[in-house]
């Protein structure tokens, strides 16, 4: 095989690609000085999008029109109210996770029925959950910004052997993502209703079942980043899930997965969330604003997109 099939067939290799040469560039205009800092940095910041990524990746599997759009005010809701739960005591750190977790699941399902009963398009239906899973943020938070126990705080903003504790926490939830993906019966029936519903009903797989828990997985996904979130930057604010809206699909298209479902790709989700910090941390470098940042992510995506449609059409 040579090296250009192995491109074709890796499309993580590119997002690993751009990454590394934006860093270089990175380093070289700051003078090499803050080559571990910038590194650490990056880590710390993709790992909150990568899990967040990891789970819309999940749903964007199931094939066109699977989108969670309630993910931001998914993670705005679970941040606040597991700082309130956990009220700055170390005991309540597990309470507190396992309330996240809880909360995910109940976002999930809602996602899932408001699709199903309703027959409406996920879009739709994540939408319209999100502003009533907003609402709910903004009474429970009702403006005051609860610090996380003390512990917790630690653990989020600490390093394992130079390595980020939210990275590690993020690899885990990679490796755990793989396995259900490449070894589990659940992750041959995401992408066999991926690549065709009608032809997963017919093979005996529960579409709609799968469907429920794959919505599910990815709002405790965005409950787990919005609790680490909240806990990493010293309390829930209303706004901190929205950058992750474009960001969650951000990373899934450019790091490879499949648009039109059925195919996914975790490693290419680490390569495309520390691409796009590096990305807006060069941007800030040369001084440029959120509005440029915002077009340069946009056409980035559109390039991806157009990219793989290239790629689909060498096949």
């Amino acid at each position: 095989m040579n090296l250009h099939h192995i491109l074709m067939a890796k499309p993580w290799i590119w997002s690993f690609a751009a990454t590394i040469t934006v860093w270089i560039v990175t380093v070289l205009f700051t003078g090499g000085a803050s080559s571990f800092g910038l590194s650490q940095a990056a880590l710390t910041f993709a790992a909150f999008s990568v899990v967040v990524g990891i789970g819309q990746m999940f749903v964007i599997t199931l094939g066109p029109g699977n989108i969670d759009l309630s993910v931001p005010a998914t993670m705005t809701l679970s941040g606040t109210l597991a700082l309130k739960l956990m009220d700055v005591q170390d005991g309540m750190i597990v309470v507190g996770l396992l309330a996240s977790i809880g909360i995910g699941l109940i976002i999930g399902i809602g996602n899932y029925v408001l699709i199903k009963a309703l027959r409406i398009p996920p879009i739709i239906a994540t939408l319209s959950m999100s502003f009533i899973v907003q609402s709910v943020a903004i009474w429970s938070n009702r403006g005051l910004r609860i610090k996380p126990p003390e512990t917790l705080a630690d653990f989020a903003t600490s390093s394992l052997f130079g390595i980020p504790n939210v990275a590690l926490v993020a690899l885990i939830l990679s490796i755990v993502a793989w396995v259900l993906l490449e070894k589990s019966i659940y992750g041959r029936w995401i992408s066999a209703i991926g690549q065709s519903t009608f032809a997963a009903r017919m093979a005996g797989i529960p579409v709609d079942g799968t469907r429920l828990v794959t919505y599910m997985l990815c709002a405790v996904l965005a409950s787990v980043c919005g609790y680490l979130l909240a806990s990493f930057s010293g309390g829930a604010a209303l706004n901190m899930g929205s950058e992750y809206l474009l960001m969650s699909i951000a990373v899934v298209v450019i790091g490879g997965t499949a648009v039109a479902g059925g195919n996914s790709n975790i490693p290419g989700i680490w390569g495309a969330s520390l691409f796009m910090f590096l990305v807006v941390s060069m941007l800030n470098t040369y001084g440029f604003g959120a509005g440029f940042r915002l077009i340069l992510t946009g056409l980035i995506i559109i390039a991806v997109i157009l990219l793989a449609g290239g790629r689909q059409s060498l096949r």
